[in-house]
């Protein structure tokens, strides 16, 4: 089992920046892929980005360019910067880990953000 706690998420207008944060902790294998997940109402969860154990990374091209993924493997922690954020990225934004060599999935409970005038 693995077990992912988002934080970061919050109101911020539009222009501005955000940092999300997912702490993973559990059994964490050391070939895994982790990613942010985004869900806005009424709209079908959508990948924003993601990042291999090996460091490889992969964006949306809706963010590529403003958001940047990455990870501190000592702390099994991922994060998202967010830059330049618009109103068309108001979601709920979801940490998801999979594990490469069982395919076991995992998600976070999400974290809002809003971006608003």
């Amino acid at each position: 089992q693995v077990q992912l706690v988002e934080s970061g998420g919050g109101l911020v207008q539009p222009g501005g920046s955000l940092r999300l944060s997912c702490a993973a902790s559990g059994s964490i294998f050391s070939l895994n892929r982790m990613a942010w997940y985004r869900q806005a109402p009424e709209k079908q969860r959508e990948l924003v980005a993601s990042i291999i154990s090996g460091g490889g990374t992969n964006y949306a091209d809706s963010v590529r360019g403003r958001f940047t993924i990455s990870r501190e493997h000592a702390k099994n922690t991922l994060y998202l910067q967010m830059n330049a954020l618009k109103p068309d990225d108001t979601a709920v934004y979801y940490c998801n880990y999979r594990n490469l060599a069982s395919g076991n999935n995992y998600w976070g409970q999400g974290t809002q953000v809003t971006v608003s005038s």
